[in-house]
């Protein structure tokens, strides 16, 4: 089975868990964002905040997170993920050319980062493998 940016992603999810450990489930997204910072700056991993998609033209959409250029990351810090969170994520996917998003909501009691892949990009992808 093949997982996509498998150690980078399990890299992030301990700083996830990290986070959620010392601040609990009941602070602002700008604060865990605040708190990822510092994490991604000690952990030596690359990354741009408030990270510009541009859709129509227009960079008027910002994803919380690019990390290394290769993952996006949205911070949430509400009860639940609704379905509008994973097809904001998808559009930003789709939209900046990268693979995988992770969608993050620190108000659940137990953190479980959602995957969201840009399945566009795969295919298109396998298509240029396959040539």
């Amino acid at each position: 089975m093949f997982i996509l940016e498998k150690d980078l992603s399990y890299r992030l999810g301990g700083l996830f868990f990290e986070i959620q450990r010392q601040h609990g489930r009941f602070c602002r997204e700008k604060q865990y964002g605040d708190a990822l910072v510092e994490k991604l700056k000690e952990a030596g991993i690359e990354f741009r905040r408030e990270y510009p998609i541009e859709i129509a033209g227009i960079k008027s959409n910002f994803a919380d997170f690019c990390i290394e250029n290769r993952v996006l990351i949205e911070l949430k810090a509400r009860p639940f993920i609704e379905k509008i969170d994973y097809y904001q994520m998808l559009r930003y996917l789709e939209a900046s050319d990268l693979p995988l998003g992770l969608i993050v909501n620190f108000c659940q009691p137990h953190l479980k980062p959602k995957r969201v892949l840009n399945y566009k990009l795969l295919k298109r992808q396998e298509i240029h493998r396959s040539i």
